[in-house]
């Protein structure tokens, strides 16, 4: 059987096609003893209520009807954020020379937080270019990837 987020990722994305949406990506997780199931969406010039309501009621029929989850969850259909987090290959494509904020496992030159401009991603790896030249971080020492919100 597909993984929860897998069957929810099938059902969603025509549904958030048929709004004039993309779907960016899916979350299931347990907080304070109680399930989410979060369904994040994007479009051009930004998400609005409407349109997060417009994935949201045919989604929620749509799930009843498959069943792919046992026991009770809360639905959650949200933009993606401006400060949206980057995990598939396609996000780092889209934002390549993106202002970026990376989160680190270990510090790194005494820092476990990076900002720089996204540079490349391959298979995990992802390079940045930081005030000090650009560096490229393995996989397996990223923990975030975000877009960087300037003020």
């Amino acid at each position: 059987m597909a993984k929860v987020t897998e069957r929810t990722a099938e059902l969603a994305a025509p549904i958030a096609a048929a709004a004039g949406c993309t779907l960016w990506d899916v979350e299931y997780v347990k907080e304070a003893g109680e399930w989410f199931l979060r369904v994040y969406i994007d479009k051009e010039g930004g998400v609005s209520i409407d349109d997060c309501e417009a994935v949201s009621r045919p989604l929620s029929d749509a799930l009843d009807e498959a069943d792919p989850i046992e026991g009770s969850y809360v639905l959650e259909v949200s933009s993606a954020g401006a400060d949206r987090a980057l995990k598939k290959p396609e996000h780092f494509e889209r934002f390549l020379g993106s202002e970026v904020d990376v989160k680190l496992y270990r510090a790194r030159d005494g820092r476990k937080e990076l900002t720089g401009v996204l540079r490349g991603y391959e298979n995990g790896d992802v390079t940045v270019e930081l005030p000090g030249g650009t560096e490229t971080m393995e996989k397996k020492d990223v923990a975030q990837v975000r877009l960087h919100l300037s003020f």
